[in-house]
């Protein structure tokens, strides 16, 4: 999926051209470093878009997975996702290192579903392009039938979990988020986001169980 948002530096070349030699010098990393998201974020704070790149490359799948289980329809998913990238744009000048960048990024885009919903009240239920449920050719016909009924009834149980609790499902599943993060990313305590999780897991093995 390509980002194809209005901002200018969304319009980012193969090979970024350093804005100048010594700032180019002064990020140069030792061999085999790999950064991690708040220094990048920095770097693209001081005007390194090949850093934004990066961090859209390695985030970008797994908020698009947690977006799509939110808003259950791609255009809406892809309208959301769209303007959670351009807030991180926009925020870069003001962006301080004080959270993991998964935090920061999963919270605008809570908070940007959250705007969504209230914008859009006849919010769809639709859920016609799950990730999840692509066939896999190479394998067996009876395991791509197995596989494909518990992924449906994944897509479906999902689909009936209350909105708080999808939330902080995806969170921990998608977003890999611990109940710290959980709780500041959503708004709530500690315990009531344990809660929700412990209720939303529960839920979800009580689908997967095979028929009765």
């Amino acid at each position: 999926m390509e980002f194809s948002g209005d901002a200018a530096a969304l319009s980012l070349p193969a090979a970024a051209t350093p804005l100048c030699t010594a700032s180019a010098l002064a990020y140069a990393p030792p061999m085999g470093h790999v950064p991690d998201d708040s220094a990048l974020m920095l770097r693209y704070k001081d005007g390194d878009t090949a850093a934004f790149e990066t961090l859209y490359r390695r985030h970008n799948d797994a908020l698009y997975r947690y977006l799509l289980r939110l808003c259950r329809h791609p255009a809406s998913t892809e309208d959301v996702f769209q303007e959670v990238w351009g807030k991180i744009i926009q925020s870069r000048m003001n962006y301080r290192p004080t959270a993991k960048f998964t935090t920061f990024i999963y919270r605008v885009a809570h908070n940007c579903f959250i705007d969504h919903v209230r914008r859009n009240k006849r919010h769809s239920n639709i859920s016609d392009l799950d990730p999840d449920l692509q066939a896999d050719a190479s394998e067996p016909p009876e395991m791509l039938v197995e596989r494909g009924l518990a992924k449906e009834r994944l897509a479906l149980a999902l689909l009936h979990l209350p909105e708080q609790q999808r939330d902080v499902f995806l969170l921990h599943e998608e977003a890999g988020l611990g109940l710290d993060d959980i709780a500041f990313v959503t708004g709530c305590n500690r315990e009531t986001a344990k809660s929700r999780l412990r209720y939303a897991v529960r839920k979800l093995r009580d689908a997967l169980q095979e028929p009765q």
